[in-house]
């Protein structure tokens, strides 16, 4: 087998990839097309980490006049929810997995803890973070930049629902144009929106490419960290 391109990745799915094809909550057939991906790059001695999001169960900027703490802090859960079910479905595929989250439920997950999560990628483990950093006001997406960075890893797998970044919605416009590479420069100042701007700021101060891929073929996962040219390349 050819050598992996990424010797460590941390993957970011959205919680409405996880729904599939329903309106909410989870679809189990598709997260378990997702993980026997996820189980291919663990198989070719990828290191992985696995940032969720919680879309597919609650979306706090669109809840209305609730303080938007406690709406984050909804949304953390709903992230742990889905750290649970993905941690499920690696596991019945014979993948072994841990889940740490950024806010403490110990009866449930680990604490997130940096020397403990880089000790399970040397065991070979999945790990994945729940409850985002742990603190409102943070996206998921910061998360994954955040562990990305405390961890080391060579690059984000951004994992959406088209084929790579385009200039503008190609679900609307026939004329949109897709993007190979781009900078991080680029992104923040054409307002992309792959990911906010705290996140595109945190992975280019500390130098951290984000590959983004169309998760509707799950095996792009495995394809982008055996090299394959797929989506979009962001760096500095």
């Amino acid at each position: 087998m050819t050598e992996p391109k990424y010797k460590r990745v941390i993957l970011k799915l959205s919680g409405e990839a996880l729904a599939g094809s329903q309106p909410m909550g989870f679809e189990f057939d598709t997260i378990e097309e997702i993980c026997k991906s996820i189980k291919k790059c663990v198989d070719a001695g990828v290191q992985v980490g696995i940032v969720v999001g919680g879309g597919n169960f609650w979306r706090g900027r669109s809840s209305g006049n609730m303080d938007r703490v406690t709406a984050d802090h909804i949304g953390m859960l709903a992230t742990v929810m889905n750290a649970l079910a993905v941690s499920d479905t690696l596991e019945q595929l014979g993948v072994d997995v841990r889940v740490q989250t950024g806010i403490d439920i110990v009866k449930v997950a680990e604490p997130y803890i940096r020397k403990r999560a880089l000790r399970h990628f040397e065991k070979g483990r999945v790990v994945i973070f729940g409850a985002g950093t742990g603190s409102p006001f943070f996206s998921t997406d910061t998360c994954a930049t955040l562990r990305a960075s405390e961890l080391k890893a060579d690059v984000i797998l951004k994992a959406t629902m088209v084929d790579g970044v385009y200039n503008k919605d190609p679900h609307v416009y026939d004329d949109a144009v897709k993007y190979d590479t781009l900078t991080f420069n680029e992104v923040i100042d054409k307002q992309l929106k792959i990911m906010d701007t705290t996140a595109a700021a945190m992975c280019q101060d500390n130098n951290i490419p984000v590959l983004v891929l169309n998760l509707e073929r799950p095996d792009n996962i495995f394809d982008a960290v055996m090299g394959k040219n797929i989506g979009t390349v962001v760096t500095n």
